[in-house]
């Protein structure tokens, strides 16, 4: 799980494709994150791309003009000509690695590949996007120890966090068929819920619709069924990071989740950016993690120097809002709250080696969500449940509009990015997504 820095984190490095260099982009040559895409409107199959400035390089096309010559073979050529990141991630991180390094060649400043490359890159603003990976299984968690506390004050103000939680991860198996892309819209989910003084459930359009905003963890290489990940290795099986909304419909899941937590709630969408920055780009931007004195520390299984050195990931996370009002007046977007991810209680490697410890099998494109990450002060939740005090508060925008939980037509925009003092800024893009109105009863 140790840090290695090399020659593409360089922060002098510059690219041929100008709106690299620029210092506001997501995406510097430092970056080189992997997504799936095609021309907008066409009927071309998607294909596997590397973002770079606002554009995007065809890895197929990258291929064939020979950037990947030194490290080819069959198995690589086939991973590259594909229309998803499964084969690619099942190959290794340090097969990716040496792609970036190849591609971190081929896109710097004077590189004889520019003439060939050069005509092939596609705008990101001519692309969309498909999920980067085929997710056969999906595992959301609830690593945020503020965002479990603030929730659970709402419901057990004298004991808000139960009593495993500071023991074990927590997570649950989650729904992949209803996971899409940025830009993914869906209709508010319907569903049985319990009225407040009622006896008896009501049946309809969820009332509570809220966001989590979280970071979506790839599964690369996998294990076999009934071995485990140690700590020590738990990256290498990590292809890299997304960012994750996981709509929530909190009335139906009031009354639902007990005893066997989330079903209807949280199955009907969560969307994800496009893009996937791996653990290699994310490198200089990694923090020490901490676990309180008074705190119990973690079973030697979830534990190593490594991780109390650099387990932590500084990665900023931003949620803005706008409504269907805002759409038509022409007003951006309004920020909700500003967290980062380096809050976390449980770190991506304790979530891998605790997710195998039983004998669990991964498997590349597999997909682990974080939880809401939530920070220790009131704006930097990561959800309305606790933004407004579980309705009790709402929020005022510029324009008059007020929210407590999310309107028909809102889309929600979720942003993230690092960057440090000598280092160039990063970041994930952007996932957005929007509710419709209920279908018909």
């Amino acid at each position: 799980m140790s840090v290695q820095l090399n020659e593409t984190h360089h922060p002098a490095l510059r690219s041929w494709v100008v709106s690299a260099n620029d210092g506001k982009t997501d995406f510097p040559i430092q970056n080189l994150p992997f997504g799936v895409f095609r021309r907008a409107g066409s009927s071309e199959h998607f294909r596997i791309g590397v973002a770079i400035g606002d554009q995007i390089l065809d890895l197929t096309l990258a291929q064939q003009v020979g950037v990947f010559s030194t490290i080819m073979d069959a198995r690589l050529a086939h991973a590259l000509g594909a229309s998803q990141l499964n084969a690619l991630m099942d190959l290794g991180n340090a097969t990716a690695s040496a792609i970036r390094a190849a591609l971190s060649h081929a896109l710097r400043e004077g590189a004889p590949a520019q003439a060939g490359l050069q005509p092939t890159l596609v705008a990101q603003a001519d692309a969309e996007y498909a999920l980067p990976a085929q997710i056969g299984d999906y595992t959301d968690f609830y690593t945020s120890v503020h965002h479990a506390t603030s929730v659970g004050k709402l419901f057990r103000p004298d004991n808000p966090l139960l009593p495993n939680y500071k023991w074990v991860p927590i997570g649950y198996h989650g729904r992949s068929s209803s996971i899409g892309v940025s830009g993914q819209q869906f209709r508010r989910p319907i569903g049985q819920t319990m009225p407040p003084n009622a006896s008896t459930p009501s049946f309809g359009p969820a009332k509570r619709m809220d966001y989590e905003c979280e970071v979506g963890v790839f599964i690369g290489q996998g294990n076999t069924l009934g071995d485990a990940i140690a700590m020590d290795e738990a990256e290498q099986h990590v292809f890299g990071l997304c960012l994750l909304n996981d709509w929530s419909a909190r009335d139906v899941q009031g009354w639902e989740y007990q005893p066997l937590g989330p079903f209807l709630a949280k199955n009907f969408a969560s969307t994800i950016s496009p893009w996937v920055v791996t653990l290699e780009a994310l490198a200089p931007y990694r923090k020490a993690w901490a676990r309180d004195a008074a705190d119990p520390q973690p079973l030697p299984y979830l534990d190593n120097a490594n991780l109390r050195d650099t387990g932590a990931f500084d990665i900023e996370l931003e949620v803005l809002l706008q409504t269907e009002k805002m759409r038509q007046e022409g007003m951006p977007a309004q920020r909700l709250s500003l967290s980062n991810f380096a809050h976390s209680y449980w770190t991506v490697a304790q979530m891998v080696t605790h997710h195998t410890v039983n004998g669990c099998n991964l498997r590349a494109g597999d997909f682990l969500g974080s939880g809401t990450q939530s920070g220790p002060a009131p704006e930097e939740a990561g959800s309305l449940l606790e933004l407004t005090e579980g309705g009790k508060k709402p929020i005022v925008f510029a324009n008059g509009e007020q929210r407590i939980f999310i309107e028909d037509g809102d889309s929600i925009i979720m942003r993230g990015w690092a960057q440090k003092e000598g280092a160039p800024r990063i970041g994930f893009g952007e996932v957005e997504g929007r509710l419709l109105p209920a279908r018909s009863l």
